[in-house]
């Protein structure tokens, strides 16, 4: 694997018990005082133990946090974008001493990590949100998870007893090495990853093949850890990606694998995030187009692509791969860019995910300009079955 681009950090972090050890912390994890952790946490400690997050090894300590708010950056200078962190109330943390093991449980009281307990603290949770979100705005739904989360921080390092890994599509769950080593088995030096939430439409999948003509392979890498919540159910996202991969791409140059990470809502910070994490997956290039990472209306749409200037040449080493938007020209008869047709708006066909899946419930015509028939069909044999 000397070809690869290297971790994160320059380590892949494991922090996954096995064997005798496992055992140990699992018989003392009824012994320890608890935390009982919420759906997006329990993705984080996941992103943690497959080495996603590398270099992270557990939650944010104070001097991380803090440089992390202020500067995209760990203590080490390390680029960093969003604080990664563990919440309990002040309560709580009363119960926990520094320096001490607490077990970190589900809602179904399963012992699912170990935090190696380092420090408690308390932040600023505006000047949080001012930096990370660019609002303090209650409504934004970053800014409301926020305001949620417990008042009093947990830092250390963490060791994970059992990993949640769903069953369902077990084939697409790849952690970063096994990834690695599946682009290694194709021979794929350069890898670009394609992040989305969303049913892919001829926008998107313009984007997915400019990068191909200059890349080895594409990652599909839907996250997809909490889009029960969403329009659409996972089953029904997975039939899409499949079948588009299955129609309109050459097999042996698309892999479709799931990001089991959780929604940040943090827009362009979000971006660089997607960025390091897909470098932990052994991506060289990541696709950032219009409006990615976007949250309604905070944003500016190439935010997002703007960002990638506050670092150096060769600081993150993943490439983003920067888009206009999209759309079908009439008149061209093909997809475009503002970088490619000369043609005013009037001849354009554009569409968004979003847009795309309100047609599609209010039982709308989709026309091909927008979205391919195959994937139109997934979704509406769908909604008619809902």
């Amino acid at each position: 694997m000397h070809f690869q681009i290297p971790p994160h950090g320059g380590e892949l972090v494991n922090r996954v018990l096995r064997g005798a050890e496992r055992e140990f912390w699992c018989e003392k994890a009824n012994t320890l005082p608890t935390v009982t952790v919420d759906q997006r946490t329990l993705a984080d400690i996941k992103m943690i133990a497959i080495g996603a997050m590398s270099p992270l090894e557990g939650f944010m300590c104070r001097d991380d946090y803090n440089h992390v708010v202020e500067f995209m950056r760990l203590k080490s200078g390390l680029p960093w974008p969003l604080p990664i962190v563990l919440g309990v109330t002040p309560d709580q943390a009363d119960e926990f001493d520094t320096d001490a093991q607490v077990a970190l449980k589900d809602p179904q009281g399963n012992a699912v990590a170990i935090l190696h307990l380092r420090e408690k603290y308390t932040v600023d949770k505006e000047r949080e949100a001012a930096k990370v979100f660019r609002t303090t705005d209650p409504r934004h739904p970053g800014v409301q998870l926020l305001l949620q989360r417990p008042s009093v921080l947990l830092g250390g390092d963490i060791d994970v007893i059992e990993l949640p890994i769903p069953a369902a599509y077990a084939e697409y769950r790849l952690t970063p090495l096994e990834t690695r080593h599946a682009f290694e088995q194709r021979g794929w030096r350069r890898i670009v990853s394609f992040h989305t939430h969303n049913p892919i439409h001829r926008a998107h999948e313009y984007l997915q093949k400019c990068a191909l003509e200059i890349c080895d392979g594409l990652l599909i890498h839907p996250l997809i850890a909490d889009c029960e919540s969403e329009d659409l159910p996972v089953d029904v996202l997975m039939r899409c990606y499949e079948t588009l991969i299955e129609e309109y791409f050459p097999q042996d140059r698309v892999m479709l694998n799931i990001f089991p990470g959780a929604r940040r809502f943090a827009g362009p910070r979000e971006a660089v995030f997607h960025a390091i994490t897909r470098k932990n997956y052994g991506c060289t290039h990541i696709i950032i187009g219009r409006n990615h990472a976007d949250v309604g209306t905070y944003y500016g749409a190439y935010d997002a692509q703007d960002i990638f200037k506050e670092f150096g040449a060769h600081e993150l080493e993943i490439t983003p791969l920067c888009f206009e938007d999209a759309v079908y020209c009439r008149t061209c008869m093909g997809m475009v860019t503002s970088k490619t047709c000369p043609h005013s708006a009037e001849h354009h066909v554009a569409m968004s995910g979003t847009r795309l899946r309100e047609m599609l419930q209010a039982g709308q015509e989709i026309p091909p300009e927008v979205a391919r028939p195959e994937i139109v069909q997934v979704i509406r044999e769908a909604l008619q079955g809902r």
